[in-house]
């Protein structure tokens, strides 16, 4: 009696495009739902020391914030114009986290970006804008890549983590531009800190009253970072030693390399934001610049599953959440901090993203994705490049 071959298992089932978007927006809509809900709430409860009680002001003061973001051409280039530096800034951090680092320099590398293209912009100021303007761009996309080659650097040869160095040189960042734009940069003819007027390498205007040349960095770089993550090599290596860098590494690949590589490549993105923001929106560089674009790039990389095109649409609602605070503010009286309450509840649910899925039973079938929070919450200990 011969005994029979056991019967081949079915192979899994190839899931359609639906489910795999459901797969990942489910999470983060619930999130942007649940952040709605209860700023509605917190409106409701303040609305007494706003206009009296009113159970029907989160209605007005929603719909002023969405008429403030696409009510207009204007409310829409506003829109895309707060939009453009928090994905390239998202991105900066999004792969980041495909590599399994966490890169909370965005903030610093931004600020490196902008001054390095203010140093060249001021230098250029009889220039042609054909010359000054790119070489300003160049000029800051070179300043946030250094600032990201550091901690990826410390990070691949010292095993320094990169969430203590690049904090620590987001502060070095902050006062280096203060001590540059305060002395050897200063305008010889203004009555502040600040530099003087950029002549030559302010990017032109294309569409509005703001809709500067720079819109176009993001409509490039998302399908450019898509390609590169998940159709290049280097993107193979970069998710692999994300992954498991000892499997990485086993493979013949190297780590501490693909390690520097990623934090450059994220410091040249947050650098081409600041860059991009610094000569296309203010038009001179300030001592003392402040923006928190490197840190809400945090919360979009988040929102967007570190994907480039969820932090594409992850940034555009953040920019339409700030293109439509002054509106909400005049018409609903609601105060325009409460774009920022909005944005801090959605990354408080994304964080607790185990919590949501049990206590609402939500099943997304997105095992084979890696989180975005593992690296968030990943041990000192657990080098990448040990």
């Amino acid at each position: 009696m011969t005994a029979t071959a056991p019967a081949a298992a079915p192979a899994p089932r190839r899931r359609s495009l639906g489910e795999r978007l459901r797969a990942v927006a489910l999470l983060p809509a619930i999130a942007i739902g649940l952040a709605l809900v209860i700023g509605g709430i917190v409106i409701i409860l303040s609305s007494p020391l706003i206009r009296g009680f009113d159970p029907a002001l989160p209605l007005v003061a929603y719909r002023a914030l969405a008429e403030g973001a696409f009510g207009s051409v204007n409310a829409l280039v506003n829109t895309l114009v707060n939009a453009t530096p928090l994905v390239l800034a998202g991105l900066a951090v999004g792969i980041g986290f495909k590599a399994g680092l966490f890169n909370i320099g965005a903030q610093g590398q931004f600020l490196l970006g902008a001054v390095g293209a203010t140093v060249a912009a001021i230098a250029l100021n009889d220039a042609s804008p054909w010359v000054a303007i790119p070489v300003s761009l160049l000029a800051g996309m070179a300043g946030g890549l250094a600032w990201g080659f550091i901690p990826g650097f410390l990070k691949a040869f010292t095993g320094a983590h990169e969430v203590v160095t690049t904090i620590m040189l987001n502060f070095v960042a902050i006062h280096l531009v203060s001590g540059i734009i305060s002395g050897p940069l200063r305008g010889a003819s203004v009555t502040f800190a600040r530099t003087d007027d950029f002549a030559a390498a302010g990017l032109p205007i294309l569409i509005g009253r703001n809709g500067h040349l720079g819109l176009l960095f993001a409509l490039v770089a998302v399908p450019l970072a898509w390609w590169v993550i998940y159709r290049s090599t280097i993107g193979f290596e970069i998710r692999t030693v994300g992954a498991n860098p000892d499997a990485a590494r086993y493979a013949g690949m190297h780590p501490r390399w693909i390690t520097i590589l990623t934090m450059s490549a994220c410091g040249l993105l947050a650098g081409l934001a600041g860059a991009g923001e610094i000569l296309g929106e203010v038009g001179y560089m300030p001592a003392s610049y402040g923006t928190t674009v490197g840190f809400d790039a945090i919360a979009v990389a988040l929102l967007g599953r570190a994907h480039p095109v969820g932090i594409l649409f992850a940034g555009l609602l953040f920019g339409a959440m700030q293109a439509g605070a002054g509106l909400m503010q005049v018409q609903a009286g609601v105060p325009a901090q409460m774009v920022g309450l909005l944005q801090a509840v959605i990354l408080f649910f994304l964080a607790a993203e185990l919590v949501v899925r049990q206590v609402l039973r939500v099943r997304t079938g997105d095992g084979e994705l890696m989180s975005e929070l593992q690296t968030v919450s990943q041990s000192y200990g657990d080098q990448a490049t040990r």
